[in-house]
């Protein structure tokens, strides 16, 4: 494969080596960094889920170079990643340290040690990933489809106005959708329902997303069936059965509903989130293992051609091409080792024992990379919006837990804490990993230095690691968390910190849902038979074990949007089939589609994170979002058939406009 030819446009005339590092770009990069990382991170904790800003940054970093008359694409790719580095890590940071506090291990935020596990955390995500590059990317056909979108956008700014008419046109449209549903309220974000059926429950719900839409269209149908047969699988078949086995609960006595029976969304959300969830988990952790296996040459390839690549540059041999160099191995090496000795300290702060220390930082070096590796490759199946890190780190905190058991007993004091900080720092470098694929697709598209890259990467980092602190300091002395003493009314939630404290202190306390646990295993198991089943027969259709996994894991609602995008790529496809369409043409459809999908995906994530903005104020005039229920104290009247009917009509425009022949 090749490296895009759309960087020789930017190259000076007389034959050079584009602009690239420069200092503009580290500024402005820096700075993206630090304000997407501190939106993200509110976001994250009041919603429980997180913006991908690779696409935003890349549309930011566009207008701002188009003030400089010499910029090129590559500079705006290398601001992109710098900003969308800080963003990934905020969502690292969120997802673990809070856990720390609902534990009471701290009373606050600790801003030395919250700089030093995400700093260091991020940067192992960065190093654990540059080798992965040429297997996960260079040699394999995942489709990274954010690190796609971005060099559309990337590539059709900068050189095709006609291009960027169809990306404006969605980006506006899905900015308009998301400030309709999140700011003001017309329609809701998320239509779903549930009703109790004999001793039983029936669900159906889906989220009204463009983009998630548009990630459905650009990961194809084969990915989408399979995220919406996982979620299927639980929501519409697991949940009704235990539901069913069960007794249906009433509420707790601090409920304002206390003693009357529970709702069944609400039992179905409990059931999810407490038991069935887990099963996701167990089939991450076995997939992860097999993607790591299965990818165990590859990684190897990529280790010894980065050696055999830097000994070539040392000996003067050169034949490398710029578009192909990666940071030198030696460099990763020491920096990786480098990075280890604060984590060390951070570590020992936490139990006070130099060997169990030692034995902590083996095993975060152990799980960090192969999760780094497992995080990579799910960013290239489904993209990093969706890229369940959470889910990652709780399979990172529950191996911790289980070995420091091994060594400390179930009785140690520091037990569920010491395994919360080793996931803390792998979710940073996993929630890095993902990110750093993306813009390294997105760069081999547009012809940017892969070495150039890693390092903003990890000046992203850096600038992230050292404002996330006080962020989430404000944010607490704010706020508070939700079911923490002091918390005020308007409490964030937090819910995947809370989940891995819970998971923690389920394996040295007891109360972990074991049996779906390994459940989740054992379907695993099945799905990988299959799917080799599969690869013998060279059937076209596949079914990699993590897409299922990752349907089980994320809420139902977030597979449905998806599973349509998948509908719509397949309903392109046998149009141009019936019209025997020429390549040409097929590409040009192809074109439009991606150009579509890309801003649908860019609209709605910067007005994801614009909106985050004015959150924030106005809570400090106790005015929530959206802004109709809050004057109204009830939800639009037929919101959700609006927010429906809007959502049908951005699928058939994608479709109509892709097929369309454009008329000259």
């Amino acid at each position: 494969m090749q490296p895009d030819i759309l960087w020789e446009i930017s190259m000076n005339n007389n034959g050079n080596a584009p602009k690239e590092l420069t200092v503009r770009v580290i500024l402005f990069g820096v700075l993206l960094a630090v304000i997407l990382s501190a939106a993200n991170a509110y976001l994250g904790l009041f919603a429980g889920m997180t913006v991908s800003a690779a696409i935003p940054a890349a549309v930011i970093a566009l207008g701002i170079m188009r003030f400089f008359r010499t910029s090129t694409i590559q500079e705006c790719n290398l601001i992109g990643t710098c900003a969308s580095a800080g963003e990934s890590l905020a969502a690292g940071v969120i997802f673990t340290l809070p856990a720390l506090l609902f534990m009471g291990a701290w009373d606050k935020f600790e801003y030395l040690w919250v700089a030093i596990i995400a700093g260091f955390g991020g940067l192992l995500g960065v190093l654990f990933t540059i080798p992965l590059r040429r297997s996960l990317i260079v040699e394999s056909d995942l489709k990274f489809p954010e690190g796609v979108a971005t060099a559309k956008v990337l590539e059709t700014g900068r050189t095709d106005a006609s291009g960027i008419w169809y990306i404006v046109k969605a980006a506006l449209a899905g900015g308009l959708f998301k400030i309709g549903a999140n700011a003001i309220g017309l329609w809701p974000e998320v239509m779903q329902g549930a009703t109790r059926l004999g001793g039983s429950i029936a669900y159906f719900g889906s989220n009204l997303s463009p983009a998630l839409l548009s990630v459905g269209y650009i990961v194809g149908l084969n990915i989408a069936v399979l995220i919406f047969i996982g979620g299927a699988a639980n929501w519409l078949l697991t949940i009704p059965i235990v539901a069913g086995l069960s007794e249906w609960p009433v509420y707790a006595a601090d409920h304002e509903l206390a003693g009357q029976v529970m709702d069944a969304l609400e039992y179905a959300k409990e059931l999810w989130s407490t038991k069935t969830r887990y099963i996701g988990v167990g089939g991450m952790l076995v997939g992860g293992l097999w993607t790591i296996f299965h990818m165990r040459k590859n990684l190897l390839s990529g280790v010894t051609s980065g050696l055999k690549a830097y000994k070539q540059i040392k000996e003067g041999q050169g034949g490398i091409d710029r578009t192909e160099r990666d940071m030198p191995m030696q460099w990763i090496i020491f920096m990786i080792i480098g990075s280890v000795i604060p984590l060390c300290l951070v570590y020992q702060h936490f139990v006070q024992d130099i060997r169990i220390s030692l034995v902590m930082a083996c095993v975060m070096l152990v799980t960090g990379f192969l999760f780094s590796a497992v995080a990579g490759y799910m960013a290239g199946l489904v993209g990093s919006s969706n890229n369940p890190i959470s889910g990652v780190t709780i399979s990172t905190v529950l191996v911790s837990a289980l070995m420091l058991v091994l060594m400390m007993g179930r009785a140690a004091e520091g037990g569920p804490v010491a395994a919360v900080v080793i996931g803390a720092v792998v979710c940073c470098a996993a929630a890095i990993a993902g990110d750093v694929m993306q813009d390294l697709k997105c760069g081999r598209l547009v012809g940017t230095t892969p070495w150039k890259q890693q390092v903003m990467e990890m000046v992203g980092t850096v600038s992230a690691a050292l404002v996330i602190g006080p962020v989430l300091m404000l944010l607490h002395n704010a706020y508070g968390f939700a079911g923490m003493e002091g918390a005020s009314e308007k409490a964030l939630s937090a819910p995947q910190a809370s989940l891995m404290a819970s998971v923690a202190k389920g394996v040295f306390e007891g109360g972990l849902p074991w049996g779906y646990l390994f459940a989740g295993m054992g379907v695993a198991v099945l799905i990988i038979a299959l799917d080799q089943y599969l690869q013998a027969k060279k059937c076209p259709f596949r079914t990699p074990v993590l897409a299922v996994a990752i349907g089980f894991y994320l809420p139902f609602q977030l597979s449905v949007p998806i599973f349509i995008g998948g509908l719509v790529s397949l309903a392109v496809k046998r149009y141009h089939r019936l019209r025997q369409s020429d390549t040409q043409e097929v590409e040009a459809s192809d074109r439009r589609g991606l150009l579509m999908a890309s801003g649908l995906i860019t609209g709605e994530a910067l007005m994801g994170i614009i909106v985050a903005i004015p959150i924030v104020l106005l809570k400090q005039f106790e005015i929530d979002l959206p802004i109709i229920e809050h004057f109204t104290g009830d939800i639009m009247p037929f919101g959700g058939v609006v927010g429906v009917v809007l959502l049908a009509f951005v699928t058939l425009w994608l479709y109509v406009t892709t097929v369309r022949r454009r008329q000259n």
